[in-house]
């Protein structure tokens, strides 16, 4: 008899706790769907600022990335273009690339600010980019 009751008390217990979570896990919140605590976006804009664009790059040129923007050699051969003080982030080695070191294919790179730095295409090749650059 006293077995019963512990077992009734037990599930009662574990019911009024798992109700009580439910309640707070579904009202807790006080964000608005759609409100600055809780913003709703658009397709477009996940495409922009996730996908990377796939760039046909010719001999000579130079590309040059802005703040945050993000560099992946695909194919072809490539060195990278220093601001005259600090390199190009290798984010897969963990190293600084500066003006006429090899580019690695695959490798991640970033440019942390609008200084001018990027990578040189030494031969005709296809890079990855993700975030403003311009062609020079």
């Amino acid at each position: 008899m006293k077995k019963n009751i512990f077992m009734a008390a037990c599930v009662a217990l574990l019911t009024c706790l798992f109700t009580t979570g439910a309640c707070l896990a579904a009202f807790g919140s006080d964000a608005t769907p759609g409100s600055s605590d809780d913003p709703l976006v658009s397709k477009s804009y996940v495409d922009a600022a996730l996908s990377y664009e796939v760039v046909h790059a010719q001999a000579g040129q130079s590309i040059i990335g802005g703040a945050g923007t993000e560099i992946v050699l695909r194919s072809g051969e490539a060195t990278a273009l220093d601001n005259g003080a600090n390199g190009v982030s290798d984010m897969t080695s963990g190293t600084d690339l500066m003006s006429g070191t090899v580019v690695q294919a695959n490798h991640l790179l970033l440019t942390p600010r609008s200084d001018g730095r990027g990578i040189y295409m030494k031969t005709e090749g296809y890079i990855m980019v993700r975030g403003e650059y311009t062609i020079k």
